[in-house]
């Protein structure tokens, strides 16, 4: 399925729902978030939809992550207020995800911004659990190979 009627992100990608976009080319739109946690934060949606990063095919994730790129540039020097850039995906409900369309979060940050989005310390993983995680990782790496 190339577009899915019911999302909101395919409308806009399409031209049938207002946003502010910002970029636009075959493969991704950029718009401005209608809830923005900072001013200037910037979704980046591939214009086909897929749900989760990795139903994507490899142009359209790479290309997300290249025009995301391009617009930490871009908000660095936009004179809005911006002293670092968070890059957020959200892949799944339980990651917070909201829209069931993959997307890129592109986010000004500034101190006392407010933003509750940072990792805090952890107690220190064991190397043994670490390998152990590893070794899962790869093994499921292998399998979908």
């Amino acid at each position: 399925m190339d577009q899915d009627p019911t999302c909101i992100f395919c409308k806009i990608a399409a031209g049938e729902a207002e946003a502010s976009i910002v970029f636009q080319d075959e493969v991704i739109t950029a718009f401005l978030d209608l809830m923005p946690a900072t001013p200037g934060h910037t979704l980046v949606v591939p214009n086909r939809h897929f749900v989760r990063l990795a139903d994507a095919d490899a142009e359209s994730s790479s290309r997300m992550i290249a025009v995301g790129a391009r617009l930490t540039d871009a908000l660095h020097s936009s004179g809005l207020p911006c002293e670092a850039i968070n890059l957020y995906l959200a892949d799944g409900a339980a990651a917070g995800q909201v829209v069931m369309h993959t997307h890129l979060h592109v986010i000004p940050r500034f101190s006392g911004d407010g933003l509750p989005l940072r990792l805090g310390p952890k107690p220190q993983a064991s190397r043994a659990e670490l390998e152990e995680n590893a070794a899962s990782i790869r093994a499921a790496l292998e399998a979908l190979s």
